[in-house]
């Protein structure tokens, strides 16, 4: 959970694959919008994420997608993004479009779930999720998920396949007090980590306040970060 990066972000790309593994649908995803939505606008139903392409230069990720033809099916419509009722907004001010990719993972070992905890940098301070932040110019999401978990806890681990896309769309103030169109990529891998450790945060005054291993049990006790709770949850007691 790195201190968030203003900086030029990887193009984003969303492909449909079907049971032969052809692809059969390509697109560009766009600000705030579900890689599910933009298959469903080309006429595609998307079963479950299969993988995620990435090359440094150009920058460029791919999403990739079981899918089936939807034929008959419109699309669904696009979500609006959410809103914090509590937000107030300047008359005349704009919020700034600003699509970020991160990588996270459901790590476990024998010592349980990998969690972290954010500190008063960000908007949920003392709340608990994944681990893992953005995406780097010219960085794949498996090494940047490498990175960020040994930034903020210590540990090495090992990617044992993709778990899930997630998005999310809202504005809201970043952490710098700035007004943003916020659409969030996430690519959640399932990892492993073979020697436990007590996790230490190497981040030092970043977003992680701490970080801890946490039995399945205990998770559902922890104050969760709203943006995680719906996605944590389900894959708590999943073993891949």
């Amino acid at each position: 959970m790195s201190v968030r990066r203003t900086v030029e972000q990887a193009a984003l790309w969303v492909v449909g694959v079907d049971e032969s593994g052809a692809e059969v649908v390509r697109g560009r995803l766009g600000h705030g919008e579900r890689p599910e939505d933009a298959l469903a606008a080309r006429g595609f139903t998307a079963l479950k994420a299969n993988d995620v392409w990435g090359q440094a230069n150009p920058h460029e990720l791919t999403l990739v997608y079981a899918v089936r033809r939807a034929d008959g099916i419109p699309p669904r419509v696009p979500v609006r993004p959410a809103v914090d009722e509590r937000l107030v907004v300047a008359p005349g001010e704009q919020p700034v479009p600003y699509q970020r990719v991160a990588a996270y993972a459901v790590v476990r070992s024998s010592r349980g779930i990998l969690l972290s905890q954010a500190s008063a940098r960000t908007n949920a301070p003392g709340t608990w999720g994944l681990c893992g932040g953005g995406v780097d110019p010219g960085e794949l999401p498996e090494q940047a998920l490498h990175r960020e978990v040994w930034e903020e806890t210590g540990q090495r681990v090992e990617l044992t396949g993709l778990a899930a896309v997630h998005t999310r769309h809202w504005v809201g103030r970043a952490p710098s007090g700035r007004l943003e169109d916020f659409h969030a990529v996430r690519v959640v891998y399932h990892a492993r980590c073979a020697e436990p450790t007590d996790p230490v945060v190497h981040d030092a005054d970043g977003t992680t306040a701490a970080a801890a291993w946490v039995t399945d049990d205990a998770v559902l006790q922890l104050p969760l970060t709203p943006g995680w709770r719906d996605v944590v949850l389900p894959w708590v007691r999943e073993t891949p």
